[in-house]
């Protein structure tokens, strides 16, 4: 039977999963648009813009505790136009709204919440935001009314705002790259700042959260090429070693999630996107082409297998991305308890195989649940209980199966099954890389099914389209 909604806004004409997920909030959403654009500065509305996307867990968060919200909802609606953007969609309002955010909090992320003149010119602008004060953010309800108090009442300092926001985004959108080819000292100088920024602990740059990085890995790989500097290589080892190894790399299916709430690569945020998991295949083959170390082709590969399991389309495509939360919990279909593995695997295999995997009594997540991740050596753990290597090494392989399929029977979280250009031809380059390293056909037909898909489906009238969901195809990808 059909789930009768109390409410239904404009989203729902809508073809982005996560401008339909905000559908039937009491929120009078508006696409981004002229109708909305229009009734703000015929109204002299203030505009609430949200931006965020389907996979991120604090958007999920802010839509339960705020835009399902009635009494919330009742004071957006009687004092903003209230707009909903799809990043993935219109990537090009993120980057300048971003910039706008970062410049005004020094901080960025999603949801971003922003507002905007009916002139579209910020003049307050956050992220996530709790309904009610709490941990040092201030409370959406209290936000709301302020600004929009703020903007009837002191029309001249939110004039002064929009001027100096004017400003600053001229400048940052106005700067011309530089002519000619990159000289030394400029790599030099990228390959310092990397170096500076490195943890040699646990590879990765900068602190906790820990984002993979790619382009940072594949700067130095093509940087240790140029000048043989051994420590841009061991960056990239020790880096792509230390991922592979933590929980923000799935043990069983193959991936990686979107980033690292720690140092050590243990405990993800659990959404996963097709453009980091491209761009960290062609990482892990690239390493392996330089180094032959086994390990880095078999990532690679497992990154490869778990895109066509879980994100190729019919009809050749590739989704965009698999959400953090199930169940309406985050990571819940990842984690597991000592028990439940034991359940499955039988206490024989299953001690060992949590003495590998690093999964005990107390957890390192939630509830005493555990994300799998490489905590031990073969040696170690063929020494504690008396395994052979080879013996262990097929008991882990089996162990890591049969979980798997019993993981298949938990709620699996929500996929954004809309197609986007330019992460397809991401993905497509990554399966050339996969074919080059190994000869693997299906990597070859992969990438060429997708790569007629965007041709055929995603062009009209000469120029490329950045999105097709529901059987179209559509916004004119300026970028791709």
């Amino acid at each position: 039977m059909e789930k009768k909604h109390r409410f239904t806004n404009r989203l729902i004409n809508e073809t982005s999963p996560y401008l339909l997920q905000h559908a039937h909030n009491p929120v009078d959403w508006y696409p981004w648009g002229e109708e909305a654009l229009n009734r703000a500065k015929k109204e002299d509305k203030p505009i609430l813009l949200s931006i965020g996307y389907s996979s991120c867990h604090w958007c999920h968060v802010m839509e339960k505790e705020s835009f399902e919200n009635e009494s919330i909802a009742k004071i957006m609606n009687e004092r903003f136009v209230c707009i909903k953007v799809d990043r993935e969609e219109r990537p090009d309002l993120d980057e300048i709204y971003m910039n706008a955010v970062q410049a005004m909090t020094g901080a960025g992320g999603w949801p971003m919440t922003v507002f905007l003149t009916p002139d579209l010119v910020p003049f307050h602008a956050g992220t996530y935001l709790p309904p009610e004060d709490r941990g040092g953010l201030p409370g959406f309800l209290k936000i709301l009314t302020v600004i929009s108090d703020y903007y009837r009442s002191h029309r001249g300092e939110v004039q002064k705002v929009e001027a100096q926001m004017k400003n600053a985004l001229r400048q940052i959108t106005e700067m011309v790259p530089s002519q000619g080819a990159l000289g030394d000292e400029i790599l030099s100088h990228a390959f310092k700042t990397a170096l500076s920024q490195f943890d040699p602990a646990y590879g990765g740059f900068g602190k906790a959260p820990k984002f993979p990085n790619s382009m940072t890995l594949s700067f130095l790989l093509r940087y240790w090429k140029k000048t043989g500097d051994k420590e841009a290589l061991e960056m990239v080892e020790v880096t792509l070693e230390k991922m592979a190894n933590g929980g923000i790399c799935d043990q069983l299916g193959g991936g990686f999630h979107r980033y690292s709430v720690d140092e050590r690569w243990l405990v993800p945020h659990f959404e996963k996107m097709l453009y980091d998991n491209a761009l960290l295949s062609r990482s892990y083959f690239e390493t392996y082409q330089v180094t032959r170390k086994d390990m880095y082709r078999r990532v690679g590969e497992e990154v490869l297998q778990y895109v066509l399991r879980e994100m190729k389309s019919p009809e050749g495509g590739f989704y965009s991305t698999e959400d953090a939360d199930s169940e309406g919990e985050e990571g819940r279909f990842y984690v597991w308890s000592r028990d439940q593995i034991k359940q499955v695997l039988g206490k024989e295999k299953g001690i060992p195989f949590c003495a590998y995997y690093g999964v005990t009594t107390n957890g390192n997540f939630e509830k005493g649940l555990s994300v799998l991740h490489v905590a031990s050596t073969l040696e170690k753990v063929s020494e504690n209980y008396g395994i052979s290597i080879p013996e262990l090494e097929k008991l882990l392989e089996e162990g890591r199966r049969e979980l798997l399929a019993e993981r298949e029977k938990r709620v699996k979280p929500d996929r954004d099954e809309k197609i986007l250009t330019s992460w397809n031809g991401l993905m497509i380059s990554g399966f050339v890389d996969g074919f080059k390293v190994t000869g693997n056909d299906r990597y070859l037909e992969a990438a060429k099914e997708a790569a007629r898909f965007v041709l055929q489906k995603m062009r009209k009238e000469g120029h490329l389209l950045r999105v097709f969901r529901e059987g179209r195809g559509h916004i004119k990808g300026y970028s791709e």
